[in-house]
């Protein structure tokens, strides 16, 4: 159930780089991304209000946890940069490419608080191919 989920996030991820790329070329790059958190902004507000759950701070966890939301403007604000230029798929492979690298790297280290995962060197072989198909996707 969960692969398929993730196979599901990785659809709607496309059809939203696709939809905030095209929008943005449109309105231009700062307006759509406000536009874009608004909406989310909305949307995170009725799925609270169909849940009926509080948004509760908690000042004992460190501050830098909040500041997620920051980096998802600055996600959408280069994906849309890049999205002008490349199309959805490249910038789709090259920031998944990012994302295995940086998750990788904080398992091996714990980084940022996370429990230690050591990398298998099993998995080597599946790093490689996604480099490999990300290279050949852009250069030809």
């Amino acid at each position: 159930m969960n692969n398929f989920t993730s196979v599901f996030i990785g659809a709607l991820i496309s059809i939203m780089i696709m939809f905030n790329g095209t929008l943005a070329n449109t309105l231009g790059n700062y307006s759509s991304n406000v536009i874009i958190h608004m909406v989310g902004f909305i949307s995170i507000l009725v799925i609270l209000l169909v849940n009926k759950t509080q948004v509760i701070f908690n000042g004992n966890i460190p501050f830098y946890l909040y500041s997620a939301g920051a980096i998802g403007v600055f996600t959408v604000l280069f994906t849309n940069l890049s999205f002008s230029i490349l199309g959805v798929s490249i910038p789709l492979a090259l920031g998944l490419l990012g994302q295995s690298v940086a998750s990788i790297a904080i398992d091996q280290w714990g980084l940022l608080g996370a429990k230690a995962v050591p990398f298998q060197k099993k998995k080597s072989v599946g790093l490689l191919f996604i480099i490999l198909g990300v290279i050949i996707m852009t250069l030809f």
